[in-house]
């Protein structure tokens, strides 16, 4: 087979991981886009103060339900950080939950994968937390977080407490709002409007309006805006890797110890970990790149490890020492890369007692194949009136009192 030929076989293979994702997808962002219009960031961080096991357990479920990019999810616990929210409960359990333990990473993984998959991603995404908050919160002197948060806040200057704009307060376009704890600054009219409505009305209140859902419909659109690159690399990369990487050359990365040995897994695992960082490949973009991993060879908490580690690609390590400093950046990639190796150690023995891990190389999940045209025709439904919402109306705003 020519080169030609073989880059052909490549975007083809990642054409149809794309094709049988595309509804699951849409069906994720839209779910998201809602918990985002509906649940404010304020409402988040007044409840996570603390770090018990309250504020861990709420801190994943926010994430879980605040879904986003390895980016998008950086920056908000940035925010969730600097406002107070405990480590334990931002850096760890928020920031790791919103971009692991999401409904569209799930959706990928089942079509893709399995449900086996699936699940170990949710159990294996909870233990992870745990430990990583332990970590946080035993071997890290808070001295470190205090240092962290007083160069966040150095660093950041004054942003727009809606879409996190950096702001220059003698900028004569600059929006402001007198509060009673200080002044407020927006990057423009709407912004403001959008805080105002959050601040004023319940979640129920915003439930029940025509405003709110449109508002659901743009925060799609913009998770669309923040992810659509990763997740074309994903499919891209992981298409063409499966086509010009021989099987022999795989054989022998995974082949490190006796299969099924201590060894082997842990090998895997740190593999893994440091495939995940070099591919660059963030987020849902992961999951076919995993299918290709799996296919040729890696333990199945290999797998996991893989996915955990886009909280530490170059890109986001660089995000958190302009964000925290270098020290606890170094803290954050140490952790991350540490709790990834063990879980994906501990899953893959845990799945293989209880019999959930599939032959070696079998991929693709119970989705109703038979169906596929017919969910991706009516998702690209959802999501083209989506984009008509986010970009077709002339002002793009909602006012205020649309109500149903």
């Amino acid at each position: 087979m020519s080169v030609v030929e073989t880059f052909i076989e490549g975007l083809r293979l990642g054409g149809e991981m794309f094709w049988e994702t595309w509804w699951a997808l849409v069906l994720g962002f839209t779910i998201a886009g809602a918990v985002e219009a509906f649940v404010s960031e304020e409402q988040m961080t007044q409840v996570l103060g603390g770090s018990g096991w309250r504020e861990l357990g709420l801190g994943s479920l926010f994430g879980a339900a605040s879904s986003s990019c390895s980016f998008g999810a950086v920056a908000t616990t940035k925010s969730l950080f600097k406002k107070g929210a405990s480590p334990v409960a931002s850096l760890a359990a928020f920031q790791f939950a919103s971009t692991n333990l999401v409904i569209e990473l799930g959706l990928v993984m089942w079509i893709l994968l399995g449900w086996e998959f699936v699940i170990a991603d949710y159990v294996a995404g909870s233990i992870l937390i745990v430990l990583f908050a332990a970590i946080l919160e035993y071997a890290v002197p808070d001295a470190w977080f205090r240092a962290a948060r007083e160069h966040l806040q150095t660093q950041e200057g004054v942003r727009d407490p809606t879409c996190g704009m950096g702001i220059d307060p003698t900028d004569t376009d600059v929006v402001t709002l007198e509060r009673d704890g200080g002044t407020e600054y927006f990057c423009s009219e709407a912004c403001k409007r959008r805080y105002q409505n959050q601040e004023e009305r319940t979640w129920t209140e915003r439930l029940l309006t025509i405003g709110g859902w449109k508002e659901a419909s743009r925060n799609a659109i913009g998770e669309w805006q923040m992810l659509w690159k990763d997740i074309a690399a994903g499919f891209l990369v992981a298409g063409l890797i499966g086509a010009f990487v021989p099987r022999a050359w795989w054989t022998t990365l995974f082949g490190i110890g006796a299969e099924g040995t201590l060894g082997w897994v842990a090998a895997s695992a740190v593999i893994g970990v440091i495939v995940g960082i070099i591919t660059f490949v963030c987020s849902v973009g992961n999951v076919p790149f995993a299918v290709i991993l799996w296919n040729n060879g890696i333990a199945f908490g290999g797998v996991m490890s893989f996915i955990f580690a886009d909280l530490i690609v170059p890109t986001i390590d660089d995000a958190y020492r302009r964000y925290y400093g270098l020290r606890l950046a170094g803290v954050l990639f140490v952790s991350i890369f540490v709790t990834a190796v063990i879980v994906g150690v501990i899953i893959h023995f845990l799945w293989g007692s209880l019999g959930l891990i599939p032959p070696q190389g079998q991929a693709g999940g119970t989705a109703p194949r038979g169906y596929t045209t017919w969910l991706n025709a009516g998702f690209t439904v959802v999501f083209a009136i989506q984009a008509y919402l986010m970009y077709g109306s002339r002002s793009g705003e909602v006012p205020a009192h649309e109500h149903t």
